[in-house]
């Protein structure tokens, strides 16, 4: 096939390298999905996007208006995720790697990919601070004391799993695993298809689930449709006497 005529579903699954042009009929409703419609081309090569606006809708003519500078910062117009801040669910993806982020940038002994080492108790002054930071803010937010209380909760495990992994012997202990600096053992996980834990951290916040690759066996597509039943049939007709 040359050509794909889609909608806008194009943009959450058409992975076809070859693609290379593109038009877009009229401008799609937010930044988001016109990004991830247009990225579908120019994967292997060079590819060009021809946008067709539509002069009598107010919208696509204000687009027209700012072509130019609108798809050189179009990345900072992409709208914001309706996610509740400090959410459960929130703060199992995102937490670590604010948390690791603080402590590597706000004090120095943290710093170095080794620095991880260093945090061998869990009273320590540099994580208690953070601790605090971070409930504070999420009080600010939220302003639920079982948010605060919540959030404070997970900070602990999570220092208190580091305090673990720090004070085991025989090893190194850095952030991610560096070859040259021997037997390294790294505190935070990447997303994979094992089951996230407290370490894992995600490198987008667009990364939430592992993919699932879905395969067509068409060898034993014989063309007829399967033969199928209503499940529980046979049980209602021998209850019913096969009466219908």
């Amino acid at each position: 096939m040359d050509v794909i005529l889609a909608t806008n579903m194009l943009s959450v699954g058409v992975d076809v390298n070859r693609l290379g042009i593109m038009a877009v009929n009229g401008q799609p409703k937010n930044t988001a999905e016109y990004i991830q419609a247009t990225s579908r081309v120019g994967r292997s090569f060079p590819g060009l996007v021809c946008t067709v606006l539509t002069w009598s809708r107010p919208r696509d003519f204000s687009h027209y208006e700012t072509f130019e500078h609108y798809h050189a910062t179009f990345y900072k117009h992409v709208e914001a995720q309706s996610v509740t801040p400090f959410a459960s669910r929130a703060l199992d993806r995102g937490l670590t790697g604010a948390m690791v982020s603080m402590l590597r940038l706000g004090y120095e002994v943290f710093s170095p990919n080794l620095g991880a080492m260093e945090l061998k108790d869990s009273c320590n002054k540099s994580a208690q601070e953070t601790k605090d930071q971070i409930s504070k803010r999420a009080w600010l937010v939220r302003q639920k004391a079982e948010t605060k209380e919540n959030t404070e909760s997970m900070i602990a495990s999570r220092i208190d799993h580091w305090v673990k992994e720090a004070k085991v012997p025989g090893r190194n202990l850095g952030y991610e695993r560096v070859l040259r600096q021997g037997q390294t053992v790294n505190l935070i996980k990447k997303p994979s298809l094992s089951a996230w834990d407290e370490m894992t951290v995600p490198m987008s916040m667009r990364e939430v689930e592992p993919g699932v690759r879905l395969i067509m066996d068409k060898a034993s597509d014989s063309g007829e449709s399967a033969p199928w039943d209503i499940q529980g049939k046979k049980d209602n007709d021998s209850k019913d006497g096969g009466a219908e």
